[in-house]
Parts: C-alpha cells; structure tokens; sequence
C-alpha cells in the first residue's frame, strides 16, 4: 500500500521549531554548565520521587518551568488546539509504557537524545536510535498493518 505524504504548509513552522530547539540546548547547556546536571526530565523527576536534602529546589523549579512556559506562552499568544484520538486507558498504558522505558533504558528522549548525544555518549547515541526505530516501526504498524 502506498500513501502520498503532504506538507500541510498552513501549520509548517520551521522557524518557531528551530528557535524553540536552540532554546532546549541553551537551557540544557546552562543547566550542564552551571550545576554540572543533565537535563533529562525522568532523571529530574525520578530525583524529586527519592528526595536528598539540598537537590529538591532545582529539580522542583525546573519542572515547575516546565508547567509554567506554555501558560506564559498562553498569555501572549494563542495555544495550538490539542486533539487526542486516545482513551484515557490508551493514555494510562502508554504512560506506564514510557515510564519503564525510560527506567530500563536509564534515561528519557531529553537526556538520551538532547544532552548525551550532544556529549558524543555511546549509550546516548544507542539509546536514541532505537527511540526514533521504535517510532518509525509504531507508525508504520498504526498506519500500515493495522490500518
């Protein structure tokens, strides 16, 4: 079976995506930088679930930014429209699925993808290979074989 790929040119943003990338790798720089800590969201969350006194400030303040950015964002100009095809139950699933692959595979796409590779790290790269395999093999099921 053969689909036709088409841009949908009215939502292509390639500027809006590259300034919102390079404003990943600065705060991931900075963070790497100034405190010598990688900006991988489960490392950082998994952190706040097994506290030590003196690393729970950082840690809650930069999830809270994480929270906070899109309401900023909100206030200045409009949110994208959200659309989920999912049950709450997929979502649950998937969720759960995420959060042991990123316990098994000792970090999530932020950390593995965003600051190891950056860091030329071996398992960072594996790591983030098989992220975007597993992607593609989903896809190409959801939309081919199960179609």
């Amino acid at each position: 079976m053969r689909t036709n790929m088409n841009i949908d040119w009215l939502h292509f943003t390639p500027w809006t995506s590259l300034a919102g990338g390079m404003l990943i790798g600065l705060a991931a720089a900075l963070l790497v930088l100034f405190s010598g800590r990688i900006a991988g969201i489960s490392g950082i969350l998994g952190g706040l679930l097994r506290p030590k006194a003196g690393d729970i400030a950082w840690r809650a303040l930069f999830l809270l930014g994480l929270v906070l950015s899109p309401l900023l964002y909100g206030a200045v100009r409009p949110l994208p429209e959200l659309h989920i095809d999912a049950g709450g139950g997929w979502l649950v699933a998937a969720g759960l699925l995420v959060g042991a692959g990123t316990r098994y595979g000792s970090g999530c796409t932020s950390g593995h993808g965003v600051c190891g590779v950056a860091r030329s790290s071996p398992r960072s790269m594996a790591a983030t290979a098989l992220f975007v395999l597993a992607g593609f093999v989903t896809v190409y099921l959801l939309r081919h074989a199960f179609a």
